[in-house]
């Protein structure tokens, strides 16, 4: 990497992106979604481990299943988003090893350490998110990430062998401007940041 990304790009990712509540009635086309893994599976994971699974909710059967783990003041956006993302992490990802880091002997380094596997699952299943989100804006797409679902009656319903296990959920789509929040302020550099 030679270069830096010209300034509508960084206010496409970063500085005018927000978070959205309201959605435009403009669905996303399969393809898109399949771009969008296809973007955002290059993200750096610990030991390239990519424990991140992904379940795109977009159909009006598949909402209906979600909606009784919502929490009620996420309930609205996410029925009227055209997609609701869980983003989950995989407890045996380390199954997969021999292949996502063939030259070393991984899998046998995970296994039996419930701890270790916890670490690496909430961390690296946690950037994967954020390579979504970035990736999402990336394409066209607007993203409102959250908390505020039962995970545990959630897990249960779609993931009832317990191997994958939810993170967060983040609705995906075309955001509408209608009751947008306005933008709260972030932290200066020298609040949030060392220089040594």
């Amino acid at each position: 990497m030679t270069h830096s990304l010209e300034k509508n790009a960084l206010d496409t990712l970063f500085t005018t992106a927000r978070s959205y509540n309201n959605w435009q009635d403009r669905p996303i086309n399969d393809n898109v979604i399949q771009q969008l893994y296809e973007l955002l599976k290059w993200g750096p994971t610990t030991a390239n481990t990519c424990p991140a699974r992904f379940v795109f909710v977009h159909t009006e059967a598949g909402k209906e299943r979600l909606k009784p783990h919502i929490n009620e003041g996420n309930l609205d956006k996410t029925m009227s988003a055209p997609c609701c993302v869980i983003i989950a992490y995989d407890t045996r990802f380390f199954e997969l090893m021999p292949i996502l880091f063939p030259d070393r002997d991984y899998a046998s380094a995970f296994a039996d350490k419930p701890d270790l596997i916890n670490e690496i699952c909430m961390r690296s299943s946690s950037l994967q998110g954020g390579y979504l989100i970035m990736a999402a804006r990336a394409l066209g797409l607007d993203c409102g990430p959250m908390s505020g679902f039962n995970a545990a009656s959630l897990n249960a319903d779609f993931f009832p062998d317990n191997r994958w296990q939810a993170n967060f959920l983040c609705n995906i789509g075309y955001g509408s401007d209608e009751g947008l929040f306005p933008r709260n302020p972030r932290l200066d550099f020298d609040q949030a940041c060392k220089l040594l």
